[in-house]
């Protein structure tokens, strides 16, 4: 209610003694209707009769010089109620016309409405979240930024002298830096994508208590932030594949595809990351275990991915195993038209299948348990 420690004007005096009559706790306090535009004041107004409506005992006779004698208040008597207490004449009706409102919420009542027009409806919101991400993963750091380029090329440096080095894992003939990087870059975006969006609901429990916006909003924001982070690790990538090509290294880059296939591959890991991690997100408010799991399972997956190691020195019997990983065709895609190679076209549809899969699957599980998911997180 709209509160104030001063009198009303006197046209409003009758509306207030009929509403505080038949509801004197609910509309404790007096209203400034003059400060209240006209909408406003027809919001207050339906909400008021709607409780004297429901009220027991309810004296019909001091609204009927403004109401007809229905047993319910239609919106059109509402809005003449609200011309006749209140004196503005000179309103619109548009109580009957919804399309005024810039938003209508309306319960989500089937397992399939996934209500994504929210989502675009908020983009300004989302673009908030992306800069907040971005901004505050390495906030109060002496490096900063330059963190983006740090894990990637110590990674890469490790992989180097312990695979190559010391295990003499093959590398297709490929400079081991290049063949690491080309396998760590696609999969640190996927992998972070997947841990951050994994937490969605429990990280953000606090603000999702507090205001409505479409929860989704929060998810695809970490993956849209991490592109800036795939950018930078990418350039540095690129930067690395410059170098080893000035120095003459047998590589055969597919100029054609990369153009074509870079987008492809990026939205795979994108929605993978994401319906994967929302799944997770949706079970973690009732299963606190998943939340344990997700952080050695990807550490789990990275060696069942050929990263460290090329497609190749898989068997041929378990090769079809391999390609059930929807984030190994990925790799060796990534690397193929970078690097030279052929593009595993057979893996690649079954990695963007189950990545459909897996995201129409997260969305409808997370929409279902944004509902609830207050009272168990």
């Amino acid at each position: 209610m709209f509160k104030s420690t001063t009198q009303p004007p006197t046209k409003t005096t009758e509306a207030l003694e009929i509403l505080q009559r038949y509801g004197a706790e609910y509309f404790d306090g007096h209203t400034e209707f003059h400060r209240l535009t006209a909408q406003q004041r027809l919001a207050w107004l339906d909400e008021a009769v709607g409780f004297i409506n429901e009220a027991k005992n309810v004296k019909r006779s001091a609204l009927t010089s403004s109401l007809t004698s229905t047993p319910r208040f239609s919106p059109h008597s509402l809005f003449e109620l609200g011309k006749t207490l209140f004196n503005f004449d000179n309103m619109k009706d548009t109580s009957l016309d919804i399309d005024h409102w810039d938003m209508v919420l309306n319960p989500n009542t089937h397992w399939c409405d996934l209500q994504l027009r929210d989502v675009w409806h908020y983009r300004d919101l989302l673009w908030m979240f992306v800069r907040r991400d971005f901004v505050s993963v390495y906030k109060q750091t002496i490096l900063g930024p330059l963190w983006f380029f740090v894990q990637p090329v110590l990674t890469t440096l490790i992989f180097t002298v312990i695979f190559s080095g010391l295990a003499k894992l093959p590398t297709n003939g490929l400079p081991p830096m290049l063949f690491y990087l080309a396998g760590i870059t696609p999969w640190n975006y996927f992998s972070t994508c997947l841990t951050k969006t994994s937490t969605t609901f429990v990280a953000n429990a606090g603000i999702f208590g507090k205001v409505y916006f479409p929860r989704l909003v929060t998810p695809l924001s970490i993956v849209i932030s991490n592109l800036i982070q795939f950018g930078i690790q990418f350039l540095l990538f690129f930067a690395f594949l410059a170098f080893y090509s000035i120095k003459g290294a047998d590589l055969h880059t597919d100029w054609p595809m990369v153009f074509l296939l870079t987008p492809i591959l990026l939205g795979i890991m994108a929605f993978l990351g994401l319906g994967a991690g929302i799944i997770i997100s949706s079970l973690t408010t009732k299963y606190r275990d998943f939340a344990f799991l997700v952080g050695f399972g990807v550490q789990l997956a990275m060696y069942a991915t050929p990263i460290i190691y090329p497609a190749s020195m898989v068997p041929e019997k378990y090769a079809f195993l391999m390609n059930l990983n929807p984030m190994a065709p990925v790799i060796e895609s990534f690397r193929a038209i970078f690097l030279g190679g052929a593009i595993p076209w057979q893996g690649l549809g079954i990695s963007a299948a189950i990545t459909a899969v897996l995201l129409f699957l997260g969305i409808v599980m997370f929409k279902k348990v944004e509902r609830t998911f207050m009272d168990t997180v």
